[in-house]
């Protein structure tokens, strides 16, 4: 089961962290450009070393954290500790105030895909994502964005540690999506190791960093194959990860809608006839009507050229001839649907090539879809809703993924707080305290 261990963290000088909210950055999947050529003019950013520039290679990052290292940029903090991380935030529509309540910690990177594993995923990662994270990890051996896992606690045992911890925050700024992220350290090891115990019994669900974690995976491996004397403690096994609690009434997940784009010959009047094979399609009037009107109906969808839109939604009599090889819970889900009679049957791009498929790309802004589809830069958009928890779970523990880029957990963990290194003389104490 999940074997977790407090660490020393990275963080910003005393100076700099005075000013922390300067030194954060968005994760690297959901930076746009705009916010990227900002981050890069401010020196000591955290992007330099979470979103390299394009043209520099894993080696400059390196050389940046030894140059930050030895200037005392950021220092490692002398105790081990688990780090509380809270994200206070409002949804767009809603007055009363939300707050993420969770921990950082190191947390051992096993392989996933089996019954047993101790971090079960549910998308497919996309390989040359991963490949880009592989290098930047060997050769800085720093985990600088924690991602995000979900364990199960229906006492909410922990949280009265978290709480307490709270009291006396490190850090409290507003951050880039308008939420309150709050930083705190616990160092007690009793304390401590009523975590360690919490999460030993459990799996955790990965709910958000799967190509980051798909990479510590990868690395791990590496290692291990060249180490004739492995033993399981060694600092690259580990990956940095926050943990939240998934019996929590605070965990948000968005929707993730398709954008179709560079396809030859497409034609939407073709596609619309197409589509009525297997869809109910009702034109509307306004595209910003689309998200409220598919709300809680099944199989139901937007489609959306511009400021054209339409609601198409599955002919029930028609979802029997689902043929691909899934158990009954994924082939109901509405990602499945949208996959396999929109994506594949009426777009003709096959559902063993839509996860490396160029002609798909993701956006969670429902006014960025209005844009690109007016734009041109977008053939259209697929519309779609967001999931819950439960569904997540389920699918997580039938062994089966669903669909890359299905969730979107909401706020986003920023990056820049603090860093995780997987250098072994960084890693582990010169004594032994006993985790």
């Amino acid at each position: 089961m999940a074997s977790i261990l407090p660490f020393r963290a990275w963080r910003y000088n005393q100076e700099l962290s005075a000013n922390i909210e300067a030194h954060t950055s968005p994760l690297f999947d959901v930076i746009n450009e705009k916010q990227s050529e900002a981050l890069y003019n401010l020196e000591f950013n955290s992007i330099h070393l979470s979103v390299p520039k394009p043209q520099e290679a894993p080696e400059d990052a390196r050389k940046t954290i030894e140059k930050w290292k030895q200037e005392g940029i950021i220092e490692q903090d002398p105790v081990p500790g688990i780090y509380i991380y809270y994200q206070k935030f409002t949804l767009p529509g809603q007055s009363a105030p939300l707050t993420r309540k969770g921990f950082i910690c190191m947390v051992k990177a096993e392989d996933w895909g089996k019954e047993d594993s101790d971090i079960l995923r549910h998308e497919n990662t996309i390989p040359h994502s991963v490949d880009g994270r592989v290098a930047v990890l060997d050769a800085t051996e720093l985990n600088v964005s924690p991602t995000h896992g979900l364990y199960e606690d229906d006492s909410f045992e922990l949280e009265e540690f978290m709480d307490e911890a709270m009291q006396s925050p490190i850090y409290e700024v507003e951050d880039y999506q308008g939420v309150t992220d709050s930083l705190a350290i616990i160092h007690d090891k009793t304390i401590i190791q009523k975590f360690m115990n919490k999460l030993e019994k459990q799996q955790i669900i990965l709910a958000d960093g799967h190509h980051r974690l798909e990479s510590s995976i990868q690395y791990r491996n590496k290692c291990k194959s060249i180490n004739t004397n492995h033993t399981g403690r060694e600092a690259y096994n580990y990956h940095l990860m926050y943990l939240t609690n998934s019996n929590s009434s605070d965990l948000r997940i968005l929707p993730t809608h398709r954008l179709i784009h560079g396809l030859k010959n497409f034609d939407k009047t073709e596609l619309l006839q197409k589509l009525d094979k297997y869809f109910i399609i009702k034109p509307l009037d306004d595209p910003y009507d689309i998200e409220d009107i598919i709300l809680g109906k099944k199989w139901a969808f937007g489609l959306l050229f511009g400021e054209e839109v339409f609601k198409i939604r599955l002919k029930p009599e028609v979802h029997d001839q689902l043929s691909w090889s899934f158990p009954a819970l994924l082939k109901d889900l509405d990602l499945t649907v949208m996959h396999y009679f929109v994506i594949e049957k009426c777009l003709g791009i096959l559902g063993k090539d839509q996860r490396k498929s160029p002609n798909i790309s993701f956006e969670r802004n429902f006014a960025v879809c209005v844009k690109k589809t007016l734009k041109g830069e977008a053939q259209c958009a697929l519309i779609t809703k967001e999931l819950n928890m439960d569904t997540v779970l389920k699918v997580c523990k039938s062994g089966f993924t669903l669909p890359q880029k299905s969730t979107f957990f909401y706020p986003k963990v920023v990056s820049g707080f603090l860093f995780g290194s997987i250098k072994e003389n960084e890693f582990t104490l010169p004594i032994d305290i006993g985790f």
